[in-house]
């Protein structure tokens, strides 16, 4: 399925896009407002992907969630799926779906405790610097970036694998997502906005052709 949707984007019958997920629980998925609207410009800038100028918001009950390969969710607050969501979300990853999810600081435990539910069998496990995603387009050799300081703590990037495919990738004590906002809104360095977006679109060229 991702190979034929990478097709479809490099030949400009597609314009590729990213869902940001609206989720329950009371976190705030929209966190860093920003951020999507500039990775989806550098991705147009830099590949041979056709990328939408906006993300779109889709919730877990919306049909509309198997129209989109790749889902985004961010935040620093809970996050709650609920059993039919939890239904919803395993068939669209057996389905060839792919989640970034990116902490903003404060959804981790809450995070970990619900995506479990999903693939019981398969727990998040954290992924070897050699892995692709660290290398596909941009090289990471030291696996991700570490964007933002808060508690010292070194990033992590952790995998849920589904019939031997990357479905979920988690990005932890890393916050991406604020790298990618307009640079007035952090004042980060141009060089951490750069690592933010480079990595940004090597999860996004793996996710559409693993």
């Amino acid at each position: 399925m991702h190979a034929f949707i990478l097709l479809v984007l490099l030949f400009g019958q597609y314009d590729f896009t990213i869902a940001r997920l609206k989720y329950g629980g009371g976190g705030d998925w929209y966190g860093d407002p920003s951020s999507l609207t500039n990775l989806l410009t550098a991705i147009s800038e830099r590949t041979n992907i056709r990328a939408a100028p906006r993300e779109v918001v889709v919730e877990i009950t919306d049909p509309k969630l198997f129209e989109h390969p790749y889902l985004y969710m961010t935040g620093h607050g809970n996050v709650h799926f609920t059993d039919d969501e939890i239904k919803i979300l395993r068939n669209y990853f057996r389905a060839g779906g792919f989640l970034h999810a990116d902490d903003n600081y404060g959804m981790d435990s809450s995070f970990r405790r619900e995506i479990v539910k999903i693939f019981p069998e398969s727990p998040l496990i954290e992924l070897p610097f050699d892995h692709p995603i660290y290398h596909i387009f941009y090289e990471f050799p030291d696996g991700l970036p570490k964007i933002h300081e808060h508690d010292n703590k070194p990033p992590q990037g952790f995998g849920i694998f589904y019939d031997n495919r990357l479905v979920i990738f988690y990005t932890y004590e890393c916050d991406l997502g604020d790298g990618w906002e307009d640079p007035d809104v952090h004042d980060d360095p141009p060089e951490k906005r750069e690592q933010a977006l480079q990595m940004g679109i090597n999860i996004v060229m793996y996710s559409l052709t693993d």
